[in-house]
């Protein structure tokens, strides 16, 4: 089947700003839009820039902005976006730096703020620090995030804010505020509970729209806030 696949193009070394080129692609159904671009690169344009990695919605660095949602291209059939127009763009609310890659830095800073990872002063066991799987159902639900940055750029706070912690850095906070193995549970909610943290959450919900994990990230962030406030 024939699909019109327009792709949202910009160079900064060329370019002025963001154009939108079109390309005629033969794909099967159960293909995948990452198949599709990949297609494009490799047998009309060359120059056309994406991230990828592990092409199994595992890594997360293929998210895109496809046919107006947010999503992975390697977990996105063409069939499923019925339609045989499919429309791809960089994620929304980041800087550009080229056709389908957007600058992840500001990102990245924002989930090193709340420390993400386990922070535990007791000499270690000889194996591993157990839990059980009580507690490790509080937080399984967080653990299944894989950083692809969809969640935080859908959130028209992040948009509005750039120095908003964003979905993905609170989600991880969560993570780790309710891990029982976990020792810094005051000093998390403290940056958390900043003045660009929880509080700036207005529960769009459009991170749980946007999330391809299915990760109901408002309800872990609300969660945070009861835990702020000591409840």
């Amino acid at each position: 089947m024939e699909y019109s696949v327009v792709i949202s193009r910009f160079d900064p070394e060329k370019d002025r700003s963001p154009y939108y080129q079109e390309f005629l692609v033969d794909a099967a159904p159960h293909e995948r839009v990452l198949d599709v671009l990949l297609q494009i690169k490799s047998e009309q344009d060359s120059t056309l820039a994406l991230r990828k990695s592990c092409g199994h919605g595992v890594c997360g660095s293929d998210a895109m902005l496809i046919n107006g949602e947010n999503r992975l291209a390697c977990s996105t059939l063409v069939k499923d976006l019925e339609s045989n127009r499919i429309k791809v763009e960089p994620l929304p609310g980041a800087v550009v730096e080229k056709d389908l890659i957007v600058n992840t830095d500001p990102f990245w800073k924002k989930y090193q703020a709340i420390m993400p990872y386990l922070i535990n002063d007791e000499p270690p066991p000889d194996r591993e620090r157990l839990q059980s799987p009580k507690e490790h159902e509080i937080i399984e639900e967080s653990t299944r995030c894989i950083l692809c940055g969809a969640c935080t750029q859908a959130c028209p706070t992040s948009w509005a804010n750039e120095d908003y912690l964003g979905p993905a850095a609170l989600l991880k906070a969560y993570r780790f505020i309710f891990d029982s193995r976990d020792q810094a549970k005051q000093e998390r909610l403290r940056k958390v509970a900043s003045d660009h943290g929880i509080w700036q959450c207005y529960t769009a919900y459009n991170c749980v729209e946007a999330c391809p994990k299915e990760i109901d990230i408002t309800w872990h962030i609300t969660r945070l806030k009861k835990a702020s406030l000591g409840l």
